[in-house]
C-alpha cells in the first residue's frame, strides 16, 4: 500500500513537471505574441520569451528530478540507478546553471557586484 502511494506521488510529480513546461511554454509564446502585436521592440519580446520559457523549463525540471529521486530511493535502490540519478542531477544542475545565466545575463556569483553598481 505504501509503494502504491509512492507510485501515485511520483506520477503526480511527473505530471506536474511536464505540465509546468507545457503550460509555461504556451504562456510564454502567448506573452511573446501579445507583445509583438503591441509593436514592442523585437529584441525585448524575444528576450522576454527566452526568460519566461527558461523559467518554466527550470520549474518543470525541479519537479521531474524530485520524481526521479523518490523513484530511485523508494523503488529501485541499486548502484546502477543511483549512478543514473547522479547523472540526471548533474545534467539538471548544468541546465539550471545555463538557463539562469541566459535569463539573468550574468553569472550567479556576479549578482552582488551588478546590484551594487
Amino acid at each position: 500500500m505504501f509503494e502504491h502511494a509512492l507510485e501515485i506521488i511520483v506520477l503526480a510529480l511527473e505530471i506536474v513537471g511536464i505540465a509546468a513546461i507545457v503550460i509555461g511554454a504556451t504562456v510564454s509564446v502567448g506573452i511573446y505574441a501579445r507583445d509583438w502585436l503591441a509593436k514592442l521592440p523585437h529584441d525585448d519580446c524575444f528576450k522576454a520569451l527566452r526568460a519566461n520559457l527558461g523559467r518554466s523549463i527550470l520549474l518543470g525540471l525541479e519537479f521531474l528530478v524530485a520524481a526521479d529521486i523518490i523513484k530511485t530511493v523508494a523503488f529501485e535502490l541499486t548502484l546502477e540507478n543511483v549512478m543514473l540519478l547522479g547523472g540526471i542531477v548533474l545534467i539538471r544542475t548544468f541546465l539550471s546553471f545555463a538557463l539562469q545565466v541566459e535569463i539573468e545575463g550574468r553569472l550567479p556569483w556576479a549578482r552582488n557586484g551588478a546590484e551594487a553598481g
